[in-house]
Order: structure tokens, then C-alpha cells, then sequence
């Protein structure tokens, strides 16, 4: 992409940023109220298809879970960090765990601590305080101010999907070069998840969304992921994952036990697989997303990824109207895919030298 934006290319642009957060959204809320039970008791419950609609989770129908918590909070240090560029401090890792770290503290606090004049409007939105199974390598990795890095990660041993399942904006950023898309989703992967295909996981995934983003084919965007992985030491285990999702989609119509034979996707490298694999097969958004939330396993993780990756492929309007309109944090979501869209494409009007919105500076404080 150009430093030049067309009137055309912001609204795709917006479009797809839509789609890949409300998509993410969507996907998590289908598959938050049976990621703990088997295919059978899914099937046992709610019929031989499975779920079909949302099923009540945590109160409410369309809930969604840390899985599009620590998405959200990826958004907005990624909008922070391009804000803070001005003060001439540019290292995105560091943004990020901050944003991180708002983050945790909705985990652990009652509401917004209406003193601090640094936390931005998304740690002010009450409704994300809420406690959503979030995984325990991210809750531990986040629970001082040190932040993790490729040299010294935290949870050495950890490979779960809350490195993947929070990773697509990174894919969004459309003007960087895909190497550099990789390294940084690798780099924020390490701030709770040691493990390499932990941390590799992620940078594939955030490679995948970015060629969505930029208007490549689906098959394509894998294999362009896969040509990232293989010049990476300890990638063998993702790589292995993304090609068994390619060859899924060649053994016949796709099934549950067809998406259980990838694994549960507890882990990042099966999350991965199950959210490509379902993504590929999709004959549309819905059956996408039912396919990927319908198995025995990291339900709302799966649907997650894979509305990511439909979302960002197909836009917003290709999203089931009746599921964008129940689902909760709705106009949260829509207000950060807008800002993230805007920063992106028009951030000189925003900020810079020459001048700045203060409206802007308090929503994305540069401090």
C-alpha cells in the first residue's frame, strides 16, 4: 500500500477491518458456550447438527470471551504506538504490552480507575471487565510490569492458543512488508507464551490475515505463511499443523471428525490448523463458523480464528446480520475497527507536527 489512500481503498479497507474484528467476535460468541464439551454432548444438547445459533454463555446470548478482549487490546496499542511515534519513541512490543496489561487488569479489577488520565477510552468501557476463562499463560505472563521478549519469554514451556487467538491485527497492518508483520506478532507472542510454536503460531496467523487484508486468495496467504515459517528454528510443529489443514481440504466434504482429526485446539498450532482448515471449506461465513465452533475442544478459540479470517477476507456485509446484531460489545468493536481504519489511513489529520486532535489524544494517549 501507498502513503496515498484513495477514497476507494479506505472504504475496502474499513470493510475488512470490520469484518476481521466483528468476524472474530462472532465466531468467539458461537463457540463460548460449549467450548468445554464434547462433539457428543454438543450434539446431545443442541441436535445432530450441533450449535446453529448462539447458546446462552456467561448470562447472556452473544457473549464473547477473552479471546476478543485481548484482540481488542491488540487493536488499540497497535493505534497507540502509531500515536507515540510522534514523541520519537517508536517500539511497538512495548505498546502492546501495555495495552496488555489494561487488559489484565480487567481481569482482576472491579471497573475503570477513573484516576489514571493515561489508560485511553477502551480500559474505560466497564462492560470489559468481566472474567471470560481467559488462559492462565496469558494471566501469569501479565501479571508484573516486565514484559517478555524472544530472549527471555515468559512460560517457557507454553504453547496454548492465546498467542493466535489474539494475533490478527497485527495481519491488519497492510503497509508493513510481511516479514516484519511476522516478527511482530512473534515478538508480542513472548510476552506470555515461551514456547516456539507458541510464538510462531501467532506470526503465521498474523501473516495469513495480512495477505487477506491486502486482497490475496486464502491458499495463498497459507503459503506464503508456511515460506515465513521455514526459515524459522522450532517451527516444524506449526508448519506440520497448517499443512495437515491443507490436506484436509482435500480428502472430501468437510465433517466434524474431519476438523477433529487436526486436533482440539487447545494449543496454537491446532487452533491455527482447525480456524485455516474451516476458513478454506466455508461455502459461506456461516457454515464457516459453525464448522469451526461444532467439535470437541477450544470452541470459541477455533470460531475466533476462523471468523478472522473470513471477516477480513469477505468484509463486514458478508457477516450473518441476525449474529452481528446480538452480539455483545457490538459498538465497541465497530468504534476501534473505525479508529484502527482512520489511524491508518488518515493519521496526519490526526496527529503529527503540524497540529493534533485533542479528542484523538485523549482516546490514544501518547504517554
Amino acid at each position: 500500500m501507498t502513503a496515498v489512500w484513495g477514497r476507494a481503498q479506505q472504504q475496502d479497507f474499513r470493510s475488512r477491518v470490520r469484518g476481521c474484528l466483528l468476524g472474530g467476535a462472532i465466531g468467539d460468541a458461537l463457540g463460548a458456550g460449549v467450548e468445554f464439551e464434547s462433539l457428543e454432548a454438543v450434539q446431545a444438547a443442541h441436535g445432530p447438527d450441533g450449535v446453529t445459533d448462539y447458546v446462552p454463555a456467561y448470562g447472556r446470548r452473544g457473549a464473547i470471551t477473552d479471546d476478543t478482549q485481548m484482540t481488542l487490546f491488540t487493536v488499540e496499542g497497535l493505534i497507540r504506538a502509531q500515536v507515540r511515534r510522534d514523541t520519537g519513541a517508536w517500539h511497538p512490543p512495548t505498546d502492546i504490552h501495555r495495552a496488555y496489561l489494561r487488559w489484565a487488569a480487567t481481569q482482576t479489577e472491579w471497573g475503570p480507575d477513573e484516576r489514571r488520565t493515561d489508560s485511553g477510552w477502551l480500559a474505560r468501557e466497564e462492560w470489559l471487565y468481566a472474567r471470560r476463562a481467559p488462559g492462565g499463560a496469558c494471566l501469569s505472563g501479565l501479571a508484573d510490569d516486565t514484559m517478555g521478549t524472544l530472549e527471555t519469554p515468559k512460560n517457557p514451556g507454553s504453547k496454548g492458543c492465546g498467542t493466535v487467538m489474539r494475533s490478527a491485527p497485527f495481519g491488519l497492518l497492510v503497509g508493513w512488508e510481511p516479514q516484519l508483520v511476522f516478527q511482530l506478532a512473534v515478538e508480542c507472542a513472548a510476552q506470555t507464551h515461551g514456547h516456539p510454536t507458541g510464538q510462531l503460531a501467532a506470526g503465521a496467523f498474523a501473516v495469513i490475515v495480512h495477505g487477506l487484508a491486502r486482497g490475496e486468495a486464502l491458499d495463498g496467504s497459507v503459503q506464503h505463511a508456511l515460506a515465513l515459517l521455514g526459515a524459522r528454528p522450532g517451527h516444524q510443529e506449526t508448519t506440520d499443523a497448517l499443512q495437515s489443514a491443507l490436506g484436509a481440504v482435500r480428502q472430501g466434504l468437510p465433517t466434524p471428525q474431519r476438523v477433529e482429526a487436526l486436533g482440539e485446539g487447545w494449543t496454537a498450532e491446532e487452533a491455527l490448523a482447525i480456524g485455516v482448515y474451516c476458513a478454506l471449506v466455508a461455502e459461506d461465513v456461516r457454515h464457516g463458523l459453525l464448522l469451526a465452533v461444532n467439535h470437541s475442544g477450544d470452541s470459541d478459540s477455533t470460531g475466533s480464528i476462523c471468523g478472522n479470517l473470513l471477516g477480513v477476507q469477505h468484509g463486514e456485509t458478508a457477516l450473518p446480520p441476525a449474529w452481528i446484531a446480538e452480539l455483545e460489545g457490538r459498538a465497541t468493536i465497530l468504534q476501534l475497527a473505525d479508529d484502527f481504519a482512520m489511524e491508518m489511513t488518515q493519521a496526519p489529520a490526526l496527529h503529527g507536527p503540524s497540529g493534533a486532535s485533542p479528542a484523538w489524544l485523549d482516546r490514544y494517549p501518547a504517554s
